[in-house]
């Protein structure tokens, strides 16, 4: 089994940085993509960042340029950079892997319970 445990999220104001952690543990071979998505009161979950093991990414047009994803594979765990903080931001954010675990080496995908981030004055 795996487990993705996520930190980071909070209260912050606009214009403020925040940033997500989300490491992965468990019977891991390899970790495929991993990705950031989050879920608003109301709203459907959206993909918010991707990165590829090789360290290709992708960003939804709402977060492109104040956002930054990265990831550790020798620590399993992938980050979110988040600047200039928008009340439309505001959300549950969730991470996402593609794992590779032993001893099936059959890819399966796992989610992380969520971190609340909440940007106010």
């Amino acid at each position: 089994q795996v487990q993705l445990v996520e930190s980071g999220g909070g209260l912050v104001q606009p214009g403020g940085s925040l940033r997500l952690s989300c490491a992965a543990s468990g019977s891991i071979f390899r970790i495929n993509a991993m990705g950031w998505y989050r879920q608003a009161p109301g709203n459907e979950r959206e993909l918010v960042a991707g990165i590829t093991s090789s360290g290709s990414t992708e960003y939804s047009d709402s977060v492109k340029g104040r956002f930054t994803i990265s990831r550790d594979n020798g620590k399993n765990t992938v980050y979110l950079q988040m600047n200039s903080l928008k009340p439309e931001d505001t959300a549950v954010y969730h991470c996402n892997a593609q794992v590779v675990q032993y001893p099936l080496f059959r890819p399966s995908e796992y989610w992380g319970q969520g971190t609340q981030v909440t940007v106010s004055s």
